[in-house]
This record gives structure tokens, C-alpha cells and sequence, in this order.
């Protein structure tokens, strides 16, 4: 699989000055938590799933959660149990068909065995689990079960925990269970892949829900927890771990609203203004506001709920021509002393000591999303890929 890969070759040769990498679920771990981009999360009870995961993969989507927790009613968990297994089983029967990586959001850790033994040959399409509501004291459970899980099934699995409870968002609790956090995930570091971030949840505790014109960041609260995660989860210093966004609840906008419009030259520049204007026209500045707010804030990937968020996550994930220069020559190797210097671009000053880990992570962001050419920005890879 591989970012952009549902788009014509010589559509991506047009957009790319270096094209996204391929990577499979068996490559490493730190190409695959950066590549996880916009991950979708579908309701594990959907009856018609594995052609759902097929027909998504083939817009994009290359991550996908398949939810067993708070996406369906309570009296539906062991129907959902009962049809992840005949979907996975499935899918299994359609080796060729191109397939995300495939995660299942469980409520408890007896799940994770359970499925695990019930999937069958079919786990080999499983990655792994998201688990709920993380903290020290419930989630080491949870981290166990999956390593009881690993070794019973041969399948290298991953953990995905979602960092959502309250005990993380009042103040007086925060710090110590971020710090119980970590050492719970530092001590199963090789199985983490990414920590997500429950935004939601975040909001009920205060009885908040952001508007379509308003970022997580905008709500205070929130937005300080957000800091607090990146500050003991997210380090460059080798202890930290890819955080990603939080969810976007909203999906006004449709691909159906944009198709007409872009099958006419969508790479010419005097389309980019009226379609940049038609996208905030239809509510998605807010979202593309909230993307461009996680990246700056530290956070890789978003959680999504609904296929429309995917393609402009992607969009903004590509690392411009004008970074990687930048990133390039930041880590030159005659740069290892140090030392500052005019960007390429001649707009910015390069400290190359202050900037080394900026450069490493952008370069890691532009082996799994591509670069793109000079000339190419946001609104042409989004028309690109929703053109096809």
C-alpha cells in the first residue's frame, strides 16, 4: 500500500518530486506509525464490512478501525464480536484485494485473546488494537492480554491507546497519570505504534461540543491537555511517541459536491482560487484549520469518521518542496557542528543544532507521504485524488 497510490501513475508523476514510499503491515514500526494518516473508524457492526474496507482502501485509506466500543449500543457487542470474524474471514478469501491496515477497537482485554483465537488464520490481516480509555491502572491489562495474544496467534500486533479518561483532563489528576502513562507505554514501547487522543470524550466531561467553525484547540481545556500529552508522550528525544489528531465530527461536505467541478482541468492555477473559495464555502476550514493545527502542535495522523476527511488529511500530510529543502540540507552531514544558514528558498534562517529534529521528522513524513513538486500545493492533491 502506499499514500496517494489509488491515483494514475502519471497523475502522481505530475503532483510528486519524490512519490510516497510502499509500505506493507510487516514493515517497521516507525515507517508505519508515521503512515498512519487519516484513520477511519467504522462500526464493527456494519453487515456489508468487508466490502466497505475494500471500496475505502481504493479511495485511500490506508489505516482503518473497526469499533467495538463506543460507536454501537451495548446489546450489540456480541453481534459485532460474531460479524468482525465472518468479515475478516471474508476478506481472508480475497487475497487479491488491497487492504488497509486493520485495527479493532475493543471495550475490555478478554476481547483481544478471544477475537484473536476466533479470527483464525484470518488474523493474519489484523494489525492490531485500539484500546480505550488508557491509564496506567486499566490499560496494562489490556497491553498484556495482547502480548498473550501475539505469542499465541504468531502475528506481530500492535496497541493503539486512546488517552480519554478524566483522570487525564482534570488538573489536580493530569500529571500523574500522564506520567503513569508513560511508563505503562514505555515499557511495551515495541508494541505501541501511536497514541490517539479522545477528544470527545474530553468535551462531555464539561458538557462541550466544538461548532464546525471551531478547532479542539480553540476549547481551552481541551487544547491544554493536548499541550500536556505532547509534552510527556510526544518528545523528539527518543522517549516519545507518534501522537495523533483528535476526531472531526463533522461532514457536511461531501465528495459528491466537489467531483463536478474538479473533472474540469483541476490542475490548472486559476482553478485553485474558486475551489480553495467553494471548500470554505462548504464548511471545511474548520477542518482543514484543525489539521494544520495538530501538525504544528506536534500530532501525525487524525482520527476520522467519515471517508470525506480522509483525502484532505492526506493532502496536508505531503511535505512541500520548500521543507524538504530545508530538511535536507539540515542534515547534511557537513552540517554536524552546527552552524546557521540561508534556506534555499532564501525566506528563512536554517539552525541546523536547533532544527535537527524538525528535519528528521519531516523527512520520516516525506517517505510515507511523498513531496511535492514546486509548483503543486494543498487544493491540487486534494482535486487529484477526489477527481478519480
Amino acid at each position: 500500500m502506499r499514500h496517494f497510490g489509488h491515483i494514475a501513475p502519471a497523475v502522481r508523476k505530475r503532483l510528486f518530486y519524490r512519490e510516497p514510499s510502499v509500505f506493507t503491515p510487516e514493515s517497521p514500526a516507525r515507517q508505519l506509525s508515521a503512515a498512519l494518516g487519516a484513520t477511519l473508524y467504522s462500526p464493527a457492526t456494519r453487515p456489508r464490512l468487508a466490502d466497505d474496507i475494500v471500496k475505502q482502501a481504493g479511495r485511500g485509506v490506508v489505516s482503518m478501525v473497526l469499533c467495538l466500543e463506543d460507536s454501537i449500543d451495548d446489546a450489540d457487542v456480541t453481534a459485532g464480536e460474531e460479524n468482525l470474524v465472518r468479515q475478516f474471514t471474508a476478506l481472508a478469501g480475497r487475497p487479491d484485494a488491497d487492504l488497509p491496515l486493520l485495527f479493532i477497537r475493543v471495550r475490555v482485554p478478554e476481547q483481544i485473546s478471544d477475537l484473536v483465537r476466533r479470527l483464525g488464520p484470518a488474523v493474519r490481516l489484523l494489525s492490531g488494537f485500539v484500546l480505550p480509555k488508557f491509564t496506567a491502572e486499566r490499560g496494562v491489562p489490556f497491553l498484556e492480554a495482547l502480548t498473550t495474544a501475539e505469542s499465541a496467534s504468531g502475528r506481530r500486533l500492535f496497541a493503539m491507546p486512546v488517552l480519554e479518561s478524566p483522570e487525564l483532563l482534570y488538573r489536580e489528576s493530569r500529571v500523574p497519570t500522564l506520567e503513569g502513562v508513560f511508563h505503562a507505554v514505555d515499557k511495551y514501547r515495541d508494541r505501541v505504534l501511536a497514541l490517539r487522543l479522545g477528544v470527545t470524550d474530553f468535551c462531555s466531561s464539561y458538557g462541550l461540543r466544538r461548532g464546525p467553525d471551531m478547532t479542539a484547540y480553540d476549547i481551552q481545556v481541551v487544547a491544554s491537555v493536548i499541550a500536556d500529552v505532547v509534552n510527556f508522550l510526544g518528545r523528539a528525544d527518543g522517549t516519545g511517541f507518534t501522537v495523533t489528531g483528535p476526531v472531526w465530527e463533522y461532514f457536511r461536505v461531501q465528495e459528491r459536491m466537489f467531483k463536478p467541478m474538479l473533472r474540469q482541468s483541476p490542475f490548472l492555477e486559476v482553478q485553485a482560487v474558486p475551489l480553495r473559495e467553494k471548500l470554505i464555502e462548504h464548511a471545511m476550514d474548520g477542518l482543514l484549520r484543525e489539521i494544520s493545527l495538530d501538525q504544528a502542535n506536534g500530532l501525525l495522523g487524525k482520527t476520522c469518521i467519515h471517508p470525506s476527511h480522509v483525502l484532505p488529511v492526506h493532502a496536508l500530510s505531503v511535505v512541500s518542496h520548500e521543507e524538504f529543502s530545508d530538511a535536507q540540507d539540515i542534515l547534511r552531514p557537513e552540517r554536524g557542528g552546527g552552524g546557521v544558514l540561508r534556506s534555499a528558498y532564501t525566506n528563512k534562517m536554517n539552525e541546523v543544532k536547533p532544527h535537527r529534529a524538525w528535519a528528521e521528522r519531516t523527512l520520516l513524513r516525506a517517505e510515507v507521504f511523498g513531496v511535492a513538486n514546486e509548483d503543486i500545493g494543498f487544493v491540487e492533491l486534494l482535486a487529484a485524488g477526489l477527481a478519480e
